[in-house]
């Protein structure tokens, strides 16, 4: 175990910012929740939008203070990799957001649920990890909850197999294929996201174990 709080203190900015940023990257879901259940209320849209510019101005103070801090209580690229990895989160999810309310008659009745859900504890986790940062990792839990990820991400790809096996089953008009592989393939993308933000935490405390 070490403990990054005792080389610079608990107040390091750039445990905050990630935090911040982390948190954001989970608004971000439960905001697509909503969106899920209420396509014809543009309200939802932007909400989605509202989060992903507040993540975005997260992830641009957290680049401003990289390179205008002197020392820093983890490695410059390292702060920078976590924050890229996070920002996608919401990233993603707004691109599902525009294109699912572009053409909502195609998308009415679909069921998202089941990988929503995985986004939701896929981003649950990602939280966890992310405050490790502060409280000091336990290379040990980092582990257990990189490897939760790494579940979550093979239970996405099995649903997606089943997903593609009724959107080629012929009984759907052309149209809502195309439409409904690209929004099943965004949200594939964003456990992808969550993915990568745990392999960054990880690849951290091996680092400093």
């Amino acid at each position: 175990m070490f403990s990054l709080q005792k080389l610079l203190g608990k107040g390091d900015k750039f445990f905050t910012l990630l935090e911040a940023s982390a948190e954001e990257a989970r608004t971000s879901v439960l905001s697509l929740v909503r969106l899920s259940k209420s396509l014809d209320q543009p309200a939802a849209k932007d909400e989605l939008a509202y989060v992903r510019q507040k993540d975005k101005q997260i992830t641009r103070e957290i680049s401003a203070a990289v390179y205008s801090t002197f020392v820093t209580a983890l490695e410059r690229e390292d702060i920078e990799d976590l924050s890229n990895a996070l920002y996608k989160i919401p990233k993603t999810i707004e691109k599902f957001s525009i294109r699912i309310l572009a053409a909502p008659q195609h998308v009415r009745g679909i069921d998202f649920s089941t990988q929503i859900s995985l986004l939701e504890r896929a981003t649950d986790v990602v939280l966890e990890l992310v405050k490790l940062l502060r409280k000091g990792m336990n290379l040990e839990k980092v582990k257990d909850l990189n490897d939760k990820l790494q579940f979550l991400e093979s239970e996405a790809d099995n649903h997606m197999a089943s997903l593609y096996k009724d959107l080629f089953s012929g009984k759907h008009d052309p149209m809502q294929v195309i439409m409904l592989k690209d929004l099943y393939e965004l949200l594939e993308k964003v456990i992808d996201r969550c993915r990568d933000a745990g392999n960054v935490i990880a690849h951290i405390a091996l680092k400093h174990s």
